[in-house]
């Protein structure tokens, strides 16, 4: 890969089988005390392609009502975010450059026709952190451009256990998810990807 954006890092089998089975575990757990929800667009109430959950002392939502935001109780049920795994803060730790930890992970559930138009993750108060990226599962066509929306895009394969992170000038790229790729990968029983954001939102 050529001429990706000046702060976006691409870190290929980044986590080992073992390991990707080890956070998929402690998703499940995860899941348990936070259930799965739909988010829904702004103004529209139009449900998006991918379910998903948080873990952390803040969690991304959106909905029709309220927009985009981040808040420190389940939608649904009202209870704290479960805490982020271990092995993920140890990740940020190792690769993010910023000295205070994650305040949230957002767990994204791709189907085989699920897909994440290009957006920005602009809901932060704090850019100076990176937003660090776990892709479990099926393997995925990651596209990226710059900072703004006409900006010329490029895309690449995402597969289980690979981490991109988005920071420095990158840390406002424009980004999505064109596909899923069924079948690539056996780490989830029913198929489909998992993709697991760290972010801080606010500043340190």
């Amino acid at each position: 890969m050529t001429d990706l954006p000046d702060g976006l890092r691409y870190l290929p089998d980044c986590f080992d089988r073992s390991e990707q089975e080890a956070l998929v575990g402690a998703i499940r757990e995860i899941v348990a005390d936070a259930p799965l929800f739909t988010p829904a667009m702004p103004k529209t109430g139009k449900e998006m392609s991918v379910r998903m959950t948080n873990c952390g002392v803040l969690g991304w939502v959106t909905d029709k009502e309220h927009g985009y935001r981040y808040q420190a109780t389940h939608p649904a049920t009202g209870r704290p975010w479960p805490a982020i795994p271990d092995m993920l803060l140890a990740l940020w730790r190792d690769i993010s450059d910023y000295p205070h930890p994650p305040e949230a992970c957002l767990i994204n559930f791709y189907t085989d026709k699920a897909k994440m138009g290009l957006h920005q993750d602009r809901d932060e108060s704090e850019f100076d952190a990176p937003v660090v990226s776990v892709s479990l599962g099926d393997a995925c066509l990651f596209r990226v451009g710059g900072t703004k929306r006409g900006d010329p895009t490029q895309s690449f394969r995402l597969k289980s256990g690979d981490v991109v992170v988005l920071g420095g000038e990158a840390r406002l790229a424009f980004h999505g998810v064109d596909r899923i790729y069924p079948g690539t990968s056996t780490l989830l029983k029913n198929g489909g990807r998992i993709n697991l954001t760290m972010r801080r939102a606010t500043k340190g």
